[in-house]
């Protein structure tokens, strides 16, 4: 029998009693493009859940299980906590905390008032969020002041009130506001633990085409954007991810380590809630936590960075440690870990390369399961939604170009967000005039229908007449044994742009510009071969929700500082 499943709940008649069947659209979730997308609510869809899967776990949380029923009541009890707070149809709700059940009832407790969760990432610090609460127009903010590893409430009290905006209301997660260590300004502040012993609200004021959800973008040159997710999207890409990815396999346990206020986190989380099956919730990431969590629940599928998954792995000697796991999706950010793949699966833990945005949702394409490891490895995939829009174009000519041509992807399908909030210009500009959107990334189309990722538009260097992805030369110089890792970055030599290498070393490793350079010609075009090579002992990096990224802007400003007045210039094309 399933250790995660029991019979139904006695209150299943009094969830039945408020589904809003005509509101669900039982169609399945299958996506064509000019297809009518489902419709409904996010409250509906929880109640949908709760009906389907009764007292079945939904999550896992330290010794605590709580069923699709049980997250249902919490949400309704803190929406009309909120509702008491002030908070109506279009009012933002901010939430700055790690993950937890109650992040989730809360975002479900927001859509049942037609409000809007703003998802502020844990790593953000007194000026991140003081903008993200102002911009926003936050009225409420949640976090969790006792967390172990972030002093959430010593951040607040370094902003200025008046930096705050229309923040109105402070919610405390895990303590009571007498028992705060410190004082929480003038701004009222309630726990949490009050909120959600209201009586539940049973009615949905929300519309499907309303917004749901703002997730910040990781820019790090400009203040983030605000990506606006609507119900319909949000629903519809859950279904769709919860369906290609077999997550409703009867044997199916979740782990969700990735935090929720990151697109990747989160469209994982409504994805396994969507699926029926349980979800084992961790805190933060923690190595030998999450190898405990994994042994201790069954684990057989979760998704990661590949700085987490590399941590993972260092925490046991094992040659197979988790034989419960079937496969990782994962994210590679960090490029010194370009062999972790291959070293993940001689240990039996299968990598699996994914693709996504925060404008168009996480997973929304995935490399075959059974697919070579070489293959397996590569960002992209096969789109979740089948029949989405795909196409690759030529963004000097303007033409669409080819199976195998690189150039900047464009997508339409049922996970786009409803645009950007608060900045109308910018949405025009990110999408087509007939719909697509414009992700920035530089990408090819397969034969076989799938994509490939190369990297960021901005990050393409236009060589010897040909956009190349810097990703292919650092692949290259990363093979060389001296170095650990590499990054490419462009800039203007004396006859157009030239490629200049970053490389840190290996352990015993020497630096030997010259002998990079020779390395590099008998492996690569010409015109490929960087211009010159820097050592760093470190790259330039920052913190995302999903982990470590390198500051390319940055290295392309170190790179035209060291080469300024040279005449450094590309090698002749061969």
């Amino acid at each position: 029998m399933d250790r995660y499943a029991s019979g139904h709940s006695s209150r299943r008649d009094e969830v039945m009693a408020v589904v809003h069947g005509d509101e669900l659209a039982k169609a399945e979730y299958k996506y064509d493009q000019g297809a009518v997308l489902p419709q409904g609510t996010l409250s509906a869809f929880l109640q949908q859940l709760a009906v389907e899967h009764g007292d079945q776990v939904a999550i896992a949380w330290g010794a605590t299980s709580i069923s699709f029923p049980a997250l249902l009541d919490e949400s309704r009890r803190v929406a009309q906590g909120l509702a008491e707070l002030g908070v109506n149809e279009g009012d933002r709700v901010a939430i700055w905390m790690p993950n937890a059940p109650a992040w989730l009832a809360v975002f479900f407790a927001c859509a049942r008032l037609g409000a809007i969760l703003v998802a502020i990432n844990t790593r953000f610090r007194a000026a991140e969020v003081s903008d993200v609460i102002a911009r926003s127009g936050a009225k409420v903010l949640m976090l969790w002041p006792a967390f172990k590893a972030v002093g959430f409430l010593d951040i607040l009290a370094e902003i200025e009130p008046a930096a705050l905006g229309r923040l109105e209301t402070i919610i405390l997660y895990g303590e009571s506001p007498a028992a705060s260590r410190r004082p929480l300004m003038a701004i009222k502040h309630v726990s949490y633990r009050d909120i959600a012993a209201r009586p539940p609200m049973t009615a949905d004021l929300a519309h499907s085409d309303e917004g749901s959800i703002i997730f910040t973008t990781s820019g790090t040159t400009n203040a983030p954007k605000f990506v606006l997710h609507n119900h319909r999207s949000i629903i519809c890409h859950a279904r769709l991810v919860a369906s290609a990815f077999g997550y409703r396999s009867k044997r199916d346990i979740a782990l969700l380590a990735l935090p929720l206020c990151g697109v990747f986190g989160f469209a994982q989380a409504m994805a396994n809630l969507g699926s029926g099956r349980p979800m084992v919730i961790q805190a933060s990431f923690d190595a030998a936590e999450t190898a405990t969590l994994i042994r201790c629940h069954g684990v057989t599928t979760f998704h990661a960075s590949d700085e987490m998954i590399a941590r993972l792995l260092g925490v046991t000697n094992d040659a197979t440690p988790f034989p419960s796991v079937r496969w990782v999706g994962f994210g590679a950010f960090n490029p010194t870990l370009a062999n972790l793949p291959q070293g993940a699966d001689s240990r039996g833990l299968r990598l699996v390369g994914l693709y996504g945005s925060s404008e168009i949702q996480a997973l929304f394409a995935r490399q075959r399961l059974e697919a070579p490891v070489s293959e397996r490895a590569r960002a992209g995939g096969f789109v979740t939604a089948r029949g989405a829009g795909v196409r690759v174009r030529d963004v000097t000519t303007g033409k669409v170009l080819g199976v195998g041509e690189s150039g900047e992807l464009e997508v339409k399908g049922p996970s786009l967000m409803a645009g950007y909030y608060g900045d109308e210009k910018a949405t025009r500009t990110a999408f087509t005039e007939d719909g697509f959107f414009r992700t920035g990334d530089l990408a090819h189309r397969r034969s076989d229908g799938s994509i490939v990722f190369e990297g960021r538009m901005g990050d393409a260097l236009r060589l010897g007449g040909c956009l190349v992805a810097p990703s292919e030369i650092e692949t290259y110089v990363q093979q060389n044994p001296m170095i650990d890792g590499c990054q490419i970055v462009g800039v203007h030599g004396e006859h157009g742009i030239v490629a200049v290498g970053f490389v840190t070393l290996q352990r015993q490793g020497t630096f030997d510009e010259t002998m990079l350079r020779e390395f590099c010609r008998r492996g690569l075009a010409g015109f490929k071969v960087p211009a010159a090579f820097f050592c760093l002992e470190s790259f330039p990096t920052t913190q995302s929700a999903n982990g470590v990224k390198v500051r390319r802007a940055k290295l392309r400003e170190m790179a035209a500082g060291l080469i300024a007045g040279s005449r450094l210039q590309s090698e002749d094309s061969e």
